[in-house]
């Protein structure tokens, strides 16, 4: 064990960023001052990308009231990246950090970032170089294995059910069929905290389609035809990784020259070619119905009007616990979370994990979450996305 480690730090901030992204940067920042085994708190732009470049900012001089203002501010302060180490890669991050005498990395990030992590934290113990390495966790999409949920997830999933909140009064208004596109390249986490706008048994959305459950064309136009039989009108959310039978994302099938990132994650929130093909599919089976469609994108991980304080609260939390285990006798990890109680007694505590248990892998919304017909979530559901949400609008309906 390192614990009696001293040396100096290194924090980057990786991956598509989070409303509360920099609440756990704040938690590293503010716990490092805590401990005498730190020194220097460097804090890399652009993540492993500032660390080659040796582009750093000294975050132990930035005044306590400029780190709070930066902790309620979306988006990664120090810049983020979707760099993928290989080995030479991190051959010269290791140069750098024997030049400036790094003992500790707090890489803050998804899957990706905590796969970057583990590589890193193999290739200090082939070296023999002493270096603590730990994962600090975020990401919307709330698809990290081990933990039970992610910061930044609360925070996205109070902003898309706001945001279909609106929708199904925009419907009600003029009714036709409505079709919302939200992030969620592999789990259907986000997507199905949408549920949570439905208070009423006729409120939307009416439909949730995820990508753990593979949906054919004529099953999605059939079952909003049904609805909109039923109801006169129909609001829909989907997420963007969604698939077909034979297990190809639809985005894929429609879409020839999609970006992919440098750990081959295609990218699906720039385009709405998703929605048109959608929109143009129910419309050549429903002649004449009103047809919307929006593409939710970046503003779901954004938006600083709806941050939850849950979210914000557990994500510097996450971050000083890294910073507070790494102090001990722990020489690496992932933090995660684990619940107790439920509605007012929620609560979460967490435990370190093995980088290797957190990388690269993701967790797909369970089974009991995702009802028979493939086609909406269950009621458990809203026992495990409540708590994590912020406050939702009190609204009223005039019924006709």
């Amino acid at each position: 064990m390192k614990s009696e480690l001293k040396g100096n730090v290194v924090v980057g901030q990786s991956g598509g960023p989070t409303a509360v992204i920099n609440q756990s940067l704040v938690g590293v920042v503010e716990e490092l001052h805590k401990h005498e085994c730190f020194g220097k708190c460097l804090g890399a732009i652009h993540g492993v990308r500032g660390i080659v470049d040796e582009q750093f900012v000294d975050l132990k001089q930035i005044a306590p009231d400029d780190l709070e203002a930066i902790a309620r501010t979306p988006a990664a302060a120090l810049g983020s990246s979707r760099d993928k180490p290989d080995e030479d890669y991190c051959n010269r991050i290791f140069e750098v950090f024997r030049k400036n005498d790094v003992r500790y990395f707090f890489y803050n990030g998804g899957n990706d970032s905590a796969n970057t992590a583990h590589i890193v934290n193999e290739v200090a113990q082939q070296a023999g170089y002493d270096l603590k390495v730990f994962h600090v966790p975020k990401t919307i999409d709330n698809d990290l294995r081990v933990t039970d949920h992610c910061p930044g997830y609360g925070t996205a999933a109070t902003f898309v059910t706001h945001a279909v909140i609106g929708d199904d009064f925009d419907n009600r208004s003029l009714k036709g069929i409505k079709v919302d596109i939200v992030m969620g390249r592999d789990a259907g986490w986000l997507a199905a905290s949408s549920m949570l706008a439905k208070r009423e048994d006729d409120d939307g959305p009416h439909l949730i389609y995820v990508p753990e459950r593979p949906v054919t064309m004529e099953q999605f136009v059939g079952d909003i035809s049904d609805v909109y039989d039923r109801l006169g009108r129909c609001v829909v959310v989907v997420s963007e990784g969604i698939r077909d039978v034979d297990g190809v994302i639809w985005t894929k099938k429609i879409s020839q020259d999609l970006e992919a990132d440098a750990h081959g994650n295609v990218q699906l929130s720039g385009t709405g070619a998703l929605a048109d093909f959608l929109t143009s599919k129910v419309k050549e089976n429903m002649k004449g119905v009103r047809m919307r469609a929006d593409t939710f994108g970046y503003l779901q991980r954004s938006f600083p009007a709806l941050i939850s304080p849950v979210d914000a609260r557990e994500a510097r939390l996450c971050g000083s616990q890294a910073v507070y285990q790494a102090a001990g006798a722990i020489d690496s990890g992932s933090i995660c979370m684990q619940r107790f109680g439920k509605g007012d007694r929620y609560r979460v505590e967490t435990f370190v994990s093995a980088l290797a248990s957190v990388a690269a892998e993701t967790k797909p919304l369970l089974d009991e979450y995702i009802n028979d017909a493939g086609n909406y979530v269950t009621p458990s559901f809203y026992d495990y996305v409540a708590p994590l949400v912020g406050p939702l609008p009190k609204v009223g309906y005039i019924r006709k």
